[in-house]
């Protein structure tokens, strides 16, 4: 492995080598990427649409030189399956667009002034309670998708399906070894769906009537206020994501991202992105730790194997039984795999915690983590004339203004933790 050629950004990759490597991208991003669209009860014909056009435009814009593929965003779940409820997924779709308009500005203003104000309305100790955030609030929704809080108690096949997916992504996230260990999700999907199958839980009547081709299925956004404050939030965690996975990738090429081509022209191709997703009827992206995974696993950084993932994912959205067959994966599959994804998004915001070695003997830094938590869990909710501001969307306006104050008070030199 240590000997392997590495096969840089900008090079070409012979034909011979492309369609297997390209394969393998899709293959990483595959499990996790067509979660989202079934937790959110849409078709992911649309979504594999999108994420191969997202990437394509995302290596456009960044000029070749960010090799990225843009997947299925886990970061607006919460948000997006509170609107769903409230109001339909077709205002969801609305919040995506607001969102990754916002992040285009945010791109526009980082290109201006740079990154260092983003540490002053969100300081890590505050980052990493919001994005923990996003995990805890779905916990329940996990158990309810995996039939265990069922009236009467859950059924033994769910149960059976639900242990199988949990076991295999847990057991296989920590024994699987070389591209295994990088789609974990996705063998415990298939070891899930077979479980699902032989306990009868899988009926294949609607991928015998599927058509071989289908046009994915594209619908247009409607536009609430209230579902857009909803979902704003989310904005904070896919910057700080996008950060987080341009830091590490720029270690793996040995090139740093954040200059050249920038984390302004990176961020704002993510948010570009996302924005365009919700005009069409698609989930939001974002850049994909599996596959910075592969990446680094087989040390073929070019994205030209990137696109060519991206196009595969493209072909395989207008297949029109392969997205049927996606759609007979059960609940119980759904429900193990989230058990595991949801508490990593959880854990992922203490990790921000541990990675900016929050100092919590310091006052202020204790007070804002502890603040946010309470009010993000707590069910308390604030009306702002028609829109209901909780749980995370209230913890993340509250963990801003705490933050702004935080730092008034210490350029006053007022603060005792100096």
């Amino acid at each position: 492995m240590e000997n392997r050629k590495i096969i840089q950004v900008d090079e070409k990759v012979p034909f011979s080598l492309l369609a297997p490597l390209s394969l393998q991208h899709m293959f990483a991003m595959f499990g996790a990427t067509v979660l989202v669209p079934f937790l959110f009860g849409i078709n992911s014909a649309v979504v594999l649409f999108m994420n191969g056009l997202g990437t394509l435009l995302f290596i456009l814009i960044t000029k070749g030189k960010a090799p990225a593929y843009l997947g299925s965003s886990f970061a607006f779940l919460a948000p997006g399956l509170l609107i769903i409820e409230q109001f339909g997924y077709s205002y969801a779709l609305g919040g995506f667009v607001a969102v990754g308009f916002c992040g285009c500005i945010v791109a526009a203003i980082i290109s201006k002034f740079g990154s260092d104000w983003i540490n002053i309305i969100l300081p890590p100790a505050a980052m990493g309670p919001v994005v923990a955030l996003i995990g805890l609030e779905l916990a329940g929704t996990a158990a309810n998708t995996a039939g265990l809080l069922a009236e009467g108690g859950p059924a033994s096949a769910d149960v059976i399906v639900f242990l199988v997916t949990l076991g295999v992504a847990v057991f296989g996230s920590v024994l699987f070894r070389k591209f295994f260990a990088v789609i974990p999700i996705l063998i415990a999907v298939i070891c899930g769906y077979v479980a699902a199958y032989f306990v009868g839980l899988v009926d294949f009547g609607v991928v015998a009537k599927a058509g071989w081709f289908a046009l994915p299925n594209f619908s247009s956004p409607k536009f609430s206020a209230q579902a857009i404050v909803i979902m704003l939030p989310a904005l904070l965690v896919i910057i700080s994501e996008h950060i987080g996975h341009q830091i590490v990738t720029s270690k793996i090429i040995g090139h740093d991202l954040l200059k050249d081509p920038g984390l302004h022209r990176s961020l704002f191709a993510d948010n570009f992105s996302t924005m365009l997703s919700g005009f069409i009827g698609s989930v939001p992206t974002t850049t994909y730790g599996e596959n910075i995974g592969v990446m680094a696993i087989t040390k073929v950084y070019s994205v030209r194997v990137i696109a060519g993932a991206a196009v595969l994912s493209i072909v395989c959205s207008f297949i029109g039984k392969l997205t049927a067959l996606i759609g007979t994966i059960p609940g119980p599959v759904i429900g193990g795999i989230s058990f595991l994804l949801y508490g990593m998004i959880g854990t992922s915001g203490l990790r921000i915690l541990v990675d900016s070695k929050v100092d919590f003997d310091k006052s202020r830094n204790i007070a804002l983590t502890s603040v946010i938590f309470v009010v993000g869990l707590s069910g308390i909710s604030i009306n702002l004339g028609s829109i209901a501001l909780t749980g995370m969307s209230l913890a993340a306006l509250v963990g801003m203004g705490l933050s702004l104050l935080f730092y008034i008070f210490d350029k006053m030199g007022a603060m005792n933790d100096r």
